[in-house]
């Protein structure tokens, strides 16, 4: 098994503006305007709006097309995790796998997991960096540019 995720920085919600801009118009348009007085409402009217949003608004990094025309012209099709019910807490922890996730390596060198600081390497200052945690073998690696750069203990059990 193998996840890729949190690829933008942690709190830093700014640096994915795709999404900043919907949750933008979503707000503006849609939820500021529309009275909705069951959680039925809100679904259908969230998803009518997504549809109208997916085939009207043009983004500059799809290339001026709409969402829906950057899918079509992708060739790729859109697939949605399938329907799971809530975990249960706590979570039983991982046996095997490989999580990725991206981080900004700030002046203070630290590497945040999940609250959990890592002391890096200088060379790795304002640089984004791949953590992977490797369940099988209890290590939490660090790469910039596909390297490999660093390797510290990561006891998950």
């Amino acid at each position: 098994m193998q996840k890729i995720i949190d690829t933008t920085p942690l709190a830093e919600p700014w640096r994915n503006g795709a999404i900043e801009k919907f949750n933008d118009h979503y707000r503006q348009r849609f939820l500021d305007k529309v009275s909705m007085t069951s959680d039925a409402e809100l679904r259908i009217g969230s998803m009518a709006f997504e549809e109208r949003h997916n085939h009207s608004y043009r983004y500059s990094k799809l290339g001026g097309k709409t969402p829906a025309n950057a899918l079509a012209a992708s060739l790729e099709t859109l697939r949605f995790p399938p329907a799971e019910p809530a975990p249960r807490l706590p979570l039983t922890k991982p046996e095997t796998g490989r999580y990725h996730l991206v981080r900004l390596i700030r002046s203070d060198r630290k590497l945040n997991i999940f609250s959990e600081l890592f002391s890096v390497s200088p060379d790795l200052m304002y640089e984004y960096v791949v953590a992977t945690i490797d369940v099988k073998e209890q290590k939490l690696k660090v790469f910039l540019d596909n390297n490999q750069v660093d390797q510290f203990d990561y006891r998950l059990r």
